[in-house]
């Protein structure tokens, strides 16, 4: 799939955006912090399994959202409603190495890529500090595609029952130009990966 969304894609954007705005009352800060062009990372905490939808349409129709999906959700009809939505298989029970460099190779080719560094949803009433867990894929991947690392944070995914409100904050890219000139691509993606869950939780207080 090229930088255009898909058919199914934009149907959903254009039928969902009313019910995000009217039903569940999305509120949206920072967009202004987002790249207009080009590729880049988006990094966000992780609530549930609808967090792209709200995190997407804040960006669309400009952009639009690329996103791993566990490799068990990949069963007929889901591939087609999946690979529809912008996302793309992944084995969280090892190290993917192909979904990393799919990844990698979407954020070069300008697409954004949403990356959840908690690694699996919070569960309800779980305290917010995750730093020692967070995983670095995110910023390996800004890091060796060479495009922006941008944090978000957002509130009320894990509660939609209770029809919102949703609230999405985008924060300005992290800075890594002194990380990589170390040379050591894994220090660099840790300190990175820091620096990137301790704005998420600046952010995160904002909502």
């Amino acid at each position: 799939m090229g930088l255009r969304p898909p058919l199914l894609y934009r149907v959903v954007a254009f039928v969902s955006r009313p019910l995000l705005h009217g039903l569940f009352r999305l509120h949206v800060q920072g967009v202004e912090n987002v790249p207009a062009t080009g590729g880049y990372v988006l990094a966000c905490n992780h609530l549930s399994n609808f967090d792209p939808w709200p995190l997407g349409m804040p960006l669309y129709p400009e952009r639009w959202l690329r996103f791993m999906a566990k490799v068990e959700l990949y069963w007929w009809p889901a591939t087609y409603v999946l690979d529809a939505a912008g996302a793309f298989p992944v084995n969280r029970g090892s190290a993917d190495v192909k979904a990393i460099q799919t990844a990698t190779r979407l954020a070069r080719e300008g697409n954004v890529v949403v990356m959840f560094p908690e690694g699996t949803r919070r569960r309800k009433g779980l305290m917010k500090k995750h730093h020692a867990r967070a995983r670095s894929g995110a910023a390996r991947i800004a890091l060796e595609a060479g495009v922006p690392l941008v944090p978000a944070a957002l509130a009320g995914t894990d509660r939609l029952l209770a029809l919102g409100p949703l609230r999405v904050a985008f924060g300005a890219p992290i800075e890594v130009e002194d990380l990589l000139a170390t040379g050591d691509m894994r220090r660099a993606s840790q300190e990175a990966t820091d620096r990137l869950m301790a704005r998420i939780e600046e952010l995160e207080a904002t909502l």
